[in-house]
């Protein structure tokens, strides 16, 4: 099957992208039946992230004969200067010029054993403020980050009333951590995963969790109300 993978071949795939000259990491993760549903790739800014999308999908086809949906690619772009680009915080316009949500302020507050997490995001001139409370424990605090993300999220963009939080973490990738999320949108009669990555820089693992929620989140919500097209999988 075209998205298939067996599990011994993972780190082979990985190491035949990482040859590409603009690529620094890739984690490839697949499920218990060798499906791929994430792609994060670690890269430098020359390129434009779709361009490197792309050629991460071409090497996987040529190479091993895998189709990579490029919904499930995700591209951190490593700057020059301060150590990361991010494509969706360097401007408020995303294709096509529509604005996307930007990130004013994420604060967490622990009091004894709870934890509680606001953030706030902009879109345009609108500003929206999103609450989770729960645990202080260090194994849920991304994930209470990642839903106060989405709350935020709910308030500005329609579409993000069906999102859930499946899981946020930080991995060690290569020499580098990286803030992981998955979310899932819940349809009528379909569910759809969403993944998305943000490196952590300066050690604000709280910002990059709710980055790599926006990761997952640009370019697709509008896209998430309408049927895909026939043909497509």
């Amino acid at each position: 099957m075209a998205d298939m993978l067996d599990p011994v071949d993972v780190e082979e795939v990985e190491r035949e992208i990482c040859r590409l000259p603009d690529v620094e990491i890739v984690r490839i993760v697949a499920d218990h039946t060798g499906r791929v549903t994430e792609v994060h790739v670690v890269a430098h800014g020359s390129k434009h992230p779709k361009q490197i999308a792309r050629d991460v999908q071409s090497v996987a086809l040529a190479s091993f004969g895998l189709e990579l949906d490029r919904r499930t690619i995700s591209v951190v772009q490593l700057g020059d200067t301060d150590g990361e680009i991010d494509t969706d915080d360097r401007s408020e316009a995303g294709e096509g010029n529509a604005p996307r949500p930007v990130i004013e302020r994420v604060a967490v507050q622990t009091a004894g054993v709870r934890a509680d997490v606001t953030v706030g995001l902009r879109l345009g001139d609108d500003e929206a403020e999103g609450r989770a409370e729960g645990s202080a424990a260090a194994a849920t605090r991304h994930r209470l980050i990642a839903r106060a993300a989405v709350d935020a999220l709910r308030a500005l963009v329609p579409e993000a009333d069906a999102l859930d939080v499946d899981g946020a973490q930080i991995l060690r990738v290569g020499t580098y951590d990286v803030a992981v999320v998955t979310l899932v949108h819940v349809a009528a009669r379909s569910e759809q995963v969403l993944s998305g990555s943000a490196m952590v820089t300066r050690g604000h693992d709280t910002q990059a969790v709710v980055r790599a929620v926006l990761d997952a989140t640009n370019r697709r919500l509008g896209a998430l109300g309408h049927p895909p097209p026939a043909g497509a999988r």
